[in-house]
């Protein structure tokens, strides 16, 4: 039998701690949430590495260090709407909702999806809202939130994405710039996306999220 618990105590004293990531809420969330119910099946053992787990159809589990961090520049609150943007099986969405008010997670795969809901369900993350549709339409009807994550890197934003942040609200990004890209947080003030960036990760670009071929005449 494998002692996930003690591999989850690992993954936050080796890869979140050292990061300094210190927040209670950010560590008690990563502690509690299972990640090996959120992996797929066959990659359970991989569950706790220090690197990004792969889903399949170029989607990953971003690695803990990059969650954590993005959490920790956000700093989500109880009273926070949040957004997170292709939640693949759902292990981000279940660790920002021990911190957040609510989460709706969106997800285009459908089996994706699927799986998400009901493994969510069976942890018992009720204050979450899967909402399987295009990503970079994110989910209009709920919001605005407070709180957006994208759980990939993109090249390109789209506004539809931004029109959902709450004046005052805040984003967090990884800008893919090469092989490695940046985490940036954008602010909503007075209509307008202030970034700043927090650190370097690397992850693949979302669906949707490419950059856009420039014209040619």
């Amino acid at each position: 039998m494998t002692d996930y618990a003690a591999r989850r105590t690992m993954m936050v004293d080796t890869q979140v701690r050292p990061s300094d990531v210190t927040k209670f809420p950010i560590i008690d969330a990563m502690l509690s949430v299972p990640r090996e119910a959120f992996v797929p099946a066959s990659l359970r053992e991989a569950a706790y590495v220090g690197e990004n787990v792969p889903l399949g159809g170029n989607r990953v589990i971003l690695e803990p260090r990059t969650l954590a961090k993005m959490l920790d520049a956000l700093d989500i609150g109880p009273d926070d709407m949040v957004l997170d943007v292709g939640c693949g099986l759902g292990y981000s969405s279940a660790v920002m909702a021990r911190m957040a008010e609510a989460v709706i997670a969106v997800e285009e795969d459908e089996d994706m999806a699927g799986e998400a809901q009901a493994i969510l369900m069976e942890q018992g993350a009720d204050n979450v809202v899967l909402h399987q549709g295009a990503l970079t339409e994110g989910a209009p009807q709920h919001g605005p939130y407070d709180v957006i994550v994208l759980e990939g890197a993109v090249a390109h934003l789209p506004d539809a994405i931004t029109a959902q942040l709450k004046e005052g609200g805040r984003i967090a990004c990884l800008f893919s710039e090469g092989a490695l890209g940046v985490v940036r947080i954008g602010y909503k003030i007075d209509g307008h996306m202030t970034w700043r960036d927090i650190f370097n990760a690397g992850a693949p670009v979302l669906p949707g999220f490419e950059k856009h071929a420039a014209f040619t005449f």
